[in-house]
């Protein structure tokens, strides 16, 4: 049986709370359960206060085998933004621009370069993606046709080496293009010149999509992952052009973080979808499912702990 967390970012204090709340007892230096198993679903990394303690948990219960965990968008980000360009002096794979340090400057600042190498290094082992027959975790898109181009990049180039790593971001390539939409989950350009403001202050011409569902009864509203406040994208259809990757409820449940969605009582996307991200980073809770084996989700079984930021 699985308990499923998800982002984390740095707050350590409330992922030692919930593993307390979810049974888990802390022997020799590891968070471990006398029958069941912690999935991660990644983003360990940035904006939170603790991120060196964070990793130490993470990391020490994966290598205990009382837990497992995937990639988030934020651990891909920071290889990337450590890995040089193979052409380019000075150049890194993800560009050092005010943006993206801004984003990764809590892990620079907390972690010393000893410590950040070797939290690269554990973050190149991570995979993907986890199906384990009764249940399925990615960070953002469980999309088939994407996770095996993925799979097939990191056979051809190896696991996060940097050859995969400068695939993975030349835009435009079918490497990025993939590993975009598992890891970030897919998006739809807003019309008529609309935008969004992010949870970082950004502002953004597209939002993420509720992927696993087909477009067609949706507005532009309706369809965005967290849904848009919006009365006049409410009563826009979304185009056929979209593209989506419908999950039929006949699949075993799959399991996401990644976005930051909000409230106090955490419930399924669909029957068979879940996602663990409740932005413990923004005021909001940090979040875990606990599996007992069903096939529908149910959202009796999250358990959560607020943020004490």
């Amino acid at each position: 049986m699985y308990d499923i967390i998800g982002d984390i970012h740095g707050h350590a204090d409330e992922l030692v709370e919930l593993l307390h709340k979810l049974g888990y007892d802390e022997k020799s230096g590891v968070f471990q359960h006398s029958s069941r198993q912690v999935i991660f679903c990644g983003d360990f990394v940035d904006r939170g206060p603790q991120i060196r303690d964070t990793i130490r948990i993470a990391r020490s219960m994966c290598e205990a085998g009382s837990a497992r965990a995937v990639m988030g968008n934020h651990e891909l980000n920071a290889l990337a933004l450590h890995t040089p360009h193979p052409t380019k002096p000075d150049v890194f794979l993800r560009p050092r621009t005010e943006k993206n340090l801004h984003q990764h400057r809590a892990t620079m600042t907390q972690l010393d370069p000893q410590e950040m190498a070797n939290s690269l290094e554990w973050f190149r082992q991570l995979p993907v993606s986890l199906d384990l027959g009764d249940l399925r975790v990615v960070h953002a898109c469980w999309d088939p046709a994407d996770l095996k181009v993925v799979d097939e990049g990191l056979r051809v180039h190896g696991p996060m080496t940097a050859e995969f790593l400068y695939h993975a971001t030349q835009v435009g390539s079918p490497l990025f293009d993939s590993i975009e939409r598992v890891m970030k989950g897919p998006e739809m350009r807003l019309p008529n010149g609309c935008f969004m403001i992010d949870k970082e202050g950004n502002k953004r011409p597209a939002t993420r999509i509720r992927w696993f569902e087909h477009p067609g009864d949706h507005t532009f509203a309706s369809y965005s992952i967290p849904e848009l406040q919006n009365a006049e994208l409410a009563g826009v259809g979304v185009p056929a052009t979209v593209r989506s990757a419908p999950y039929a409820a006949t699949n075993p449940p799959v399991f996401v973080g990644h976005y930051w969605l909000h409230g106090r009582n955490p419930a399924p996307l669909s029957s068979n979808i879940a996602c663990v991200d409740y932005s413990v980073a923004k005021n909001g809770l940090l979040t875990a499912y606990r599996h007992q084996g069903e096939s529908v989700l149910r959202a009796e079984h999250f358990v959560a702990v607020p943020s004490r930021s």
